[in-house]
């Protein structure tokens, strides 16, 4: 059996990564395991470790996380990250590594794979978030990989601009688009008594993370989106909290805030879940913020997405996104063009630039077939010469 070790670190990398594990478990040529690292072992994250205990067996928990936010403190927990990898590989001897995204603990995870002449295969590779030192993370995993899967054209055409064979990347469509296909969904009234929470005229999903390129922005911008939502009437919000990344924790401490002195309205989540997050996104009017999600799941469900700033900057975004300026006029001027007659109209037709799902099936088939042998050895595609 090729054993295929898959790496998780966050939340909503687990909700994308989980019906590829439960497809990789489910086949006989396969054996699955699984790194949980990162956030998962952080009880100040939630310990959603937990969650994916409800589904699987951890082979191996990974302790990186320092209580630290600086810049110091992550670049040493990616240093106790790759140390502890490099010994879990060791341990594991897996045939295959999967990693999705560009996160630092993926970023550590990849390299100690490398030097460890583990093949590697990307998922989400090629995109642009100029707005944070991701884009670099997501590059650099890219080229320490071996098999890309990736969620648009576009982004495969970048890979390959970035030297990879053109026959090891592959198109396969966004993960999201898988869970919101295979899922059950909660009902409004199982939801609203699963997360204690009562729906109102209107509706947020409110998700803001720091732009990690810019210096001590986080609080300010954050600040600004709040007090731009203080001049709605009538609407409702669910915050889910900021990741690990430098000065996540201010953000998180203003969440808190924000929902003591407003507990009619506001409710916080360190974690949904993916059950209850994307059956959120069925009865909220946007997204907003600046989380991947409101690019890649949101445009599904129909509804509007406010894009917050540079750290979403140069991904490819449905007709559904709103951009916006980080500040209280822009962000006001956006949630009033969220509910005009001609806004809404627009989104009962768009479309996802994502695809249309099926990920998973042609993930696992190239995960099966391809032979490994021959892939840690890279030529670079050069295609200024072809």
């Amino acid at each position: 059996m090729r054993k295929v070790c898959v790496i998780t670190g966050t939340r909503a990398e687990y909700g994308l990564l989980c019906y590829l594990m439960r497809a990789i478990e489910a086949d006989p040529e396969l054996e699955l395991q699984i790194i949980a690292t990162g956030m998962h072992l952080s009880p100040e994250f939630g310990l959603t470790y937990k969650e994916i205990e409800k589904d699987f067996t951890i082979t191996k928990k990974i302790e990186m996380l320092l209580s630290s936010d600086t810049p110091v403190g992550i670049s040493k927990s990616m240093g106790l990250a790759q140390i502890s990898f490099a010994e879990s590989f060791e341990e594991l001897k897996p045939d295959l590594v999967v990693v999705l995204g560009d996160r630092f603990e993926i970023f550590s995870a990849t390299s100690a794979a490398m030097i460890a002449r583990i093949p590697i295969a990307h998922l989400h590779g090629g995109e642009t978030t100029e707005g944070a030192f991701d884009e670099s993370i997501r590059h650099s995993i890219t080229k320490m990989s071996h098999l890309h899967f990736t969620a648009a054209e576009e982004y495969r055409d970048r890979v390959i601009q970035l030297g990879e064979h053109p026959n090891r990347v592959f198109n396969v469509g966004g993960m999201g688009i898988d869970a919101i296909k295979r899922i059950t969904l909660l009902s409004k009234e199982e939801l609203e008594k699963s997360i204690d929470f009562t729906f109102g005229t209107k509706n947020l999903l409110v998700t803001f993370h720091p732009v990690t390129l810019e210096n001590h922005t986080a609080s300010y911008q954050f600040q600004e989106l709040l007090d731009a939502l203080d001049t709605l009437e009538d609407t409702h919000i669910i915050f889910t909290k900021a990741n690990s990344d430098t000065d996540g924790r201010n953000i998180n401490t203003m969440i808190d805030t924000y929902v003591s002195k407003n507990t009619h309205k506001a409710i916080a989540f360190t974690s949904m879940g993916q059950l209850r997050y994307l059956s959120a996104l069925q009865f909220v009017d946007a997204v907003v913020g600046n989380s991947s999600s409101g690019l890649l799941e949101a445009p599904s469900f129909k509804i509007g997405t406010i894009n917050i700033g540079d750290r979403q900057c140069g991904r490819l975004k449905a007709d559904s996104v709103i951009d916006s300026a980080p500040n209280q006029e822009a962000i006001r001027t956006s949630l009033t063009k969220l509910y005009t007659p001609e806004f809404q109209h627009q989104l009962a037709t768009c479309t996802n630039p994502y695809g249309k799902g099926g990920a998973v099936e042609k993930i696992i088939h190239t995960l099966k077939h391809t032979a490994l042998d021959d892939l840690l050895k890279k030529s670079f595609y050069d295609i200024g010469l072809r």
